[in-house]
């Protein structure tokens, strides 16, 4: 490894799946659970809480609890990178430019392409053909009754302008801000656990990070316009501003501070040791408030999270053995191979989850397809880890 990517590394060097991590898919299902009896005999405390909203000519935009638990969800990630390394650490070559290539040239159309398929024609008659979803009105959009709007038409819902759009359409919304979100903390895991490069994963964590401060308006605008659900660029910059661009800055400034305070073992051992749980307590709180209003379509029809699972699964492993498979075509070694193929097929889910729920609502369709990529994260990456070790043959190795 060199020395930059040492540098990159020195922020965390992840030790495998911690109790949280190892059973995340197990968590998840629980909050399912909770979410669901929770909806079912308590419906006034998700909505209530979902009306503690920050307004914008009289409509709600921002969630204001959901926005606090998507912080932690995210401060935790960004406050682990040393962004001082990154231009340095950058410079690795082909790993580098290949990952971003996956990354943002190819996956956000191959998973448009796959959930349209799978949600808009193939599974469109177990969805329900008919199916529809009440979605948020974009932001800074005031249409009147009875307009439409891409697929969606302007109606009413509790004395408050929204969009009644097709079932499967939200969905697919859902898996288009999953495409456009690669690369979470958890790659950091996926990669050691696949006796990876730790450096070059960080380092392309925080560069993946950067871009998505401009390409993922960019893309997410263009995909879900092209899927009927356009959305418009104020509506993607605000939450580009609010979940990713704020803890990234808070993260980056607190780092600094602490060092300068407290020196870098501190840091390491005491402030990230704290701060391990924290995102996932936050993501899980965030999905319990999710499904309490999704339980009567889960029990309505519980396949629901099937069909959503089937396009993500693929999606995820056709863009895995595409970055395998073109690591080993320019003779890259294992140890940047592996990296190269996790980051790639994982998501930046967090920031999905926070951006379906701000452009769509917390009931939405959209916010359910994001929740389901959660749902099958772990337990597809580790079936992936596996493969990795099992054909570390296939590549050079370091001496």
């Amino acid at each position: 490894m060199s020395d930059p990517e040492q540098t990159a590394c020195a922020a965390s060097q992840p030790k495998g799946l911690s109790a949280f991590e190892r059973y995340l898919t197990l968590w998840v299902a629980l909050c399912i659970a909770v979410g669901i009896l929770l909806g079912k005999f308590a419906p006034g405390v998700a909505q209530y809480l979902d009306s503690l909203s920050l307004h914008v000519n009289g409509a709600p935009v921002v969630s204001i609890p959901i926005a606090v638990c998507l912080f932690f969800m995210m401060y935790p990630i960004m406050v682990k990178i040393d962004f001082a390394s990154v231009i340095r650490a950058g410079k690795s070559g082909k790993p580098v430019v290949l990952t971003l290539f996956i990354n943002w040239a190819v996956k956000p159309f191959t998973m448009y392409v796959i959930a349209f398929l799978f949600l808009g024609v193939l599974l469109r008659g177990f969805i329900g053909a008919d199916a529809i979803d009440v979605v948020r009105m974009p932001f800074g959009l005031d249409l009147p009754i009875g307009a439409t709007y891409g697929a969606g038409t302007v109606i009413t819902s509790d004395g408050v302008k929204m969009l009644e759009v097709p079932l499967w359409r939200s969905y697919l919304a859902g898996c288009i801000l999953l495409g456009i979100a690669p690369c979470t903390a958890m790659v950091l895991v996926w990669g050691y656990l696949a006796r990876g490069n730790d450096g070059l994963t960080l380092v392309m964590v925080a560069i993946n990070s950067l871009t998505m401060l401009v390409l993922y308006g960019v893309l997410g605008g263009f995909l879900l316009g092209v899927g009927r659900l356009p959305v418009p660029w104020q509506a993607l910059v605000l939450s580009i501003a609010i979940y990713v661009a704020l803890p990234l800055v808070a993260g980056y400034l607190s780092r600094r501070w602490i060092l300068a305070a407290k020196g870098e073992d501190w840091f390491k051992e005491k402030f990230l040791h704290v701060l391990t749980p924290i995102t996932i307590i936050a993501l899980l709180i965030t999905l319990v408030l999710l499904f309490s209003f999704k339980g009567e379509v889960i029990l309505g029809n519980p396949l629901t999270i099937v069909w959503i699972a089937v396009p993500l699964f693929l999606q995820t492993c056709l863009i895995f053995f595409l970055g395998y498979a073109l690591a080993r075509f320019f003779r890259l070694k294992y140890i940047d191979a592996a990296p190269v193929a996790m980051i790639g097929a994982s998501n930046h889910f967090e920031v999905a989850i926070a951006t379906a729920v701000m452009l769509f609502g917390l009931s939405s369709g959209a916010a359910l397809a994001t929740v389901v990529g959660v749902l099958i994260e772990v337990p597809v990456m580790l079936m992936l880890v596996r493969f990795c070790v099992a054909t570390k043959d296939w590549f050079a190795h370091e001496p």
